[in-house]
């Protein structure tokens, strides 16, 4: 299965939510593990949607112009479509990622668009918030799950 490290949620998520329990006295390394799990999480949730953001959002209200396919970049929508594309589909990604021509970049769009990939990410958007607020239930004890719910909150949906 596809599996995000990433940098920006551990330094976007969790370093200023444990420096904050550092500061509040919250210094066990259960109490920091369980923020972590939570958090790290939380930072995947978020750069998968910034992902998504980027191919699909709207650049007038985002700020941010698409060019994860033609700067090769491995970005959720395209590991995605790796998953659900058939040989012929494979090879034409193989063919057009990674190229700055617009037609070749307008053809893997169009792959994405044929694969539903909107959709498939709506479905995760919906699963992955579930099971964060899962997470954070069953891992924020002794702190409370107000904060990690409310962080949640704002990244959930969130299209900008």
């Amino acid at each position: 299965m596809f599996k995000i490290e990433s940098c920006t949620a551990f330094y976007s998520f969790y370093l200023p939510i444990a420096a904050a329990m550092y500061m509040a006295g919250f210094d066990r390394e259960k109490e920091h593990a369980n923020a972590l799990k939570i958090l790290l999480e939380m930072g995947k949730f978020f750069q998968i949607q910034d992902d998504y953001l980027d191919l699909f959002g709207d650049p007038s209200v985002t700020g941010k112009v698409d060019t994860d396919i033609q700067d090769n970049k491995c970005s959720w929508p395209v590991v995605q479509c790796l998953l659900r594309a058939t040989s012929q589909q494979h090879q034409k990604v193989e063919e057009n990622y990674g190229q700055k021509d617009p037609e070749k970049v307008a053809q893997v769009k169009a792959l994405y668009e044929a694969l539903d990939l909107q959709n498939v990410f709506f479905k995760y958007e919906e699963d992955s918030y579930n099971h964060l607020k899962s997470l954070i239930e069953q891992c924020s004890v002794p702190l409370s799950p107000s904060i990690f719910l409310e962080l949640a909150k704002k990244i959930y949906k969130w299209r900008k």
